[in-house]
């Protein structure tokens, strides 16, 4: 059995979280996704979706055989538990494939890196901009034309 992991922080899900996801799957006979805990987005806005949440609408994805949280010490302690032929990056994830390839070389694991292309030319498939479309449809109201609190 050929095992795939993906690794992502999914808030506000999108169709190029699908592709992504999807392409993923494609690549081997299992995937487990590895939710990002809303501690380690660092290089981002904190998620809006709280971790929990995120993970269970991930795991009811068709494509996604198991969906976990990650460790909040070591991003290399699920990667070790599950031991994955294939681990998959997307497009914009900021990852150098040839330093986590040594990463993961260092710690005994072989898993081969593959990035996933990039998903059309869709405006909404980034969280941030769904974010942002929200803001100026909504203008920072709700149906009704009260104020967001």
């Amino acid at each position: 059995m050929k095992r795939v992991v993906a690794t992502g922080t999914f808030d506000i899900l999108h169709p190029g979280h699908l592709f992504y996801l999807e392409h993923s799957k494609k690549l081997g006979d299992e995937l487990t996704v590895i939710v990002a805990r809303d501690a380690n987005v660092k290089h981002k806005p904190k998620p809006i979706i709280p971790e929990e949440q995120r993970r269970r609408i991930v795991a009811a994805l068709r494509c996604v055989d198991h969906a976990i949280l990650g460790d909040t010490a070591d991003m290399f302690r699920p990667i070790q538990e599950i031991r994955p032929d294939i681990i998959t990056i997307g497009f914009n994830q900021h990852f150098n494939e040839s330093k986590l390839q040594e990463q993961l070389a260092a710690r005994g694991l072989s898993a081969r890196i593959v990035r996933i292309g990039k998903y059309g030319d869709d405006e909404l498939c980034s969280s941030r901009l769904v974010v942002q479309r929200i803001i100026e449809k909504r203008g920072g109201q709700d149906g009704a034309g009260d104020k967001l609190v």
